[in-house]
């Protein structure tokens, strides 16, 4: 899941899942960044973004995923990312 907050030309994204993850997107040129445990059961990360298109997805339990409510783009590994528009 994630939530979307914008002030000005700037774009809060908290991105949140229900086990330990790395979230991995074309903001950073795709580094790992670890979501960090918030409740039991609740991991999450916020990222400021400049307005624009990202691609994203999670490393959970070692498999990649993708968020079920967003768009999907192919990639040239045969897997999909979730695309956010902001």
């Amino acid at each position: 899941m994630i939530k979307v907050s914008k002030k000005g030309n700037r774009v809060w994204v908290t991105f949140i899942q229900d086990k330990p993850a790395v979230v991995k997107g074309s903001w950073n040129d795709w580094k790992e960044e670890e979501l960090k445990p918030r409740k039991v059961g609740y991991y999450s990360i916020t990222k400021v973004l400049k307005p624009g298109e990202y691609e994203f997805g999670y490393l959970v339990d070692g498999k990649w995923v993708v968020e079920e409510d967003l768009p999907k783009v192919g990639t040239v590994f045969g897997s999909q990312n979730s695309l956010l528009k902001l």
